[in-house]
């Protein structure tokens, strides 16, 4: 009896270990991500940005972060004026709507790279690096539309591009970063001509994913996709049309239900909402999307990253509320300006953690996530009308 009873038991322990581990395969087996805690610096009290932008503006080893008008040198943050071209903002509003920072012209001092308001002038500072001078202003795109443009590496060249329309034109397009040192000129590749696919000025949400697993990466809006082609240097993508939701930020793609395909996550740029959209396929094979809501915690996520903030190994949601988007016009304005990561656990039925990191700041429409002080851990940098921000992931 006692032998049969030991037997017995190593039968059910061996099928608990296998229920175990069927189980985990279909969740996503996860590494066990560190404890996040974040400390809030105030770089600026003062809106200069709804952008903010980080590099080693003066060479010395430290990461800088760039609003607006100004860098703001690490590490105590001391302001320097970049440039004076405020353009007469409209009232409530900034003309630095984006700030991304890189070495346009490969001279080893990196530049600053600014949307003004969708619609309007892209145009990029350069860094007079050890000369005395200003930072001479140089422009990219007379009418760059997309309310949240993205900076990307399109032809995998290593340097980094400028996806947008041009909003007089009603195009999409791609701009390839000068590649030669000294170099200033912007080419300019056509997506799409079609003049009702994301043309309009105030375009909302854009990404730059692989949605069909086919190894090249697509550009994505809310109506639909078009696929990469294998010269991206080809005009007119092939075009799919999609329902990927309501008005958005920035798109980003994932399989989050582990069932083999690609699946989107966007956000409400005015609104309340933070989604995931579920990819499925119909009788015919057909892709279809359905909706599912992450958090209607706060509105106007106007901006979101993705990152891996506990380094579980999977890539988590950065975002928060851009204070004051429409002047207090938006549902919920009058709310706290959040800002949150929610912690991603993917599987059959993915589930998204919120963490509240601030509630006296929040987001503008771009904003970098980040190492910016070398320590391992990713750090959250904002610009919007309450300020800009540094927010340090410290290790516990």
């Amino acid at each position: 009896m006692m032998r049969n009873d030991f037997h017995c038991r190593i039968i059910l322990l061996c099928f608990i270990a296998m229920t175990i581990a069927v189980n985990g395969q279909a969740q996503g087996v996860r590494k066990k991500g560190h404890a996040v805690t974040f400390k809030k610096h105030v770089v600026s009290s003062v809106f200069v940005s709804e952008g903010a932008a980080t590099g080693d503006v003066n060479n010395d080893g430290r990461i800088d972060i760039l609003a607006g008008q100004y860098w703001y040198e690490a590490p105590s943050w001391k302001r320097h004026t970049i440039h004076k071209d405020t353009l007469n903002p409209p009232k409530g509003y900034s003309t630095s709507f984006l700030n991304f920072c890189m070495d346009v012209n490969n001279d080893g001092w990196v530049d600053l790279i600014k949307f003004d308001v969708p619609g309007g002038e892209c145009t990029w500072y350069e860094n007079p690096g050890k000369k005395n001078t200003g930072w001479k202003r140089r422009l990219i795109l007379t009418s760059a539309g997309i309310e949240t443009p993205l900076l990307t590496d399109v032809d995998g060249d290593g340097r980094k591009d400028i996806i947008c329309n041009d909003a007089e034109q009603k195009q999409v397009i791609w701009l390839k970063s000068p590649i030669g040192k000294g170099d200033t000129a912007w080419q300019r590749y056509l997506i799409s001509s079609h003049p009702d696919r994301a043309t309009h000025r105030y375009t909302h949400g854009v990404g730059w994913a692989d949605v069909n697993l086919d190894g090249r990466k697509d550009v994505i809006v809310r109506t639909g996709w078009w696929e990469g082609p294998a010269d991206v240097k080809q005009p007119e993508w092939t075009w799919h049309p999609a329902n990927l939701g309501d008005d958005c930020a920035n798109m980003f793609a994932l399989d989050v239900d582990l069932d083999g395909d690609i699946d989107i996550m966007s956000s409400s740029a005015h609104d309340y909402g933070i989604w995931w959209h579920e990819q499925r396929k119909n009788a015919q094979g057909e892709s279809t999307w359905i909706t599912h809501d992450i958090s209607k915690s706060f509105s106007q996520s106007h901006s979101m990253a993705m990152a891996d903030i506990n380094g579980d190994g999977n890539p988590d949601l950065i975002t928060g509320k851009r204070f004051g988007a429409h002047n207090e016009k938006d549902p919920g304005a009058a709310e706290p300006a959040v800002l949150y990561w929610f912690e991603c656990l993917p599987g059959k039925t993915p589930r998204w953690i919120p963490h509240e990191i601030d509630n006296n700041s929040g987001i503008g429409n771009s904003f970098e996530v980040t190492d910016i002080n070398k320590d391992g851990l990713l750090d959250i940098i904002t610009s919007n009308k309450k300020g800009v921000y540094f927010f340090e992931q410290v290790k516990q």
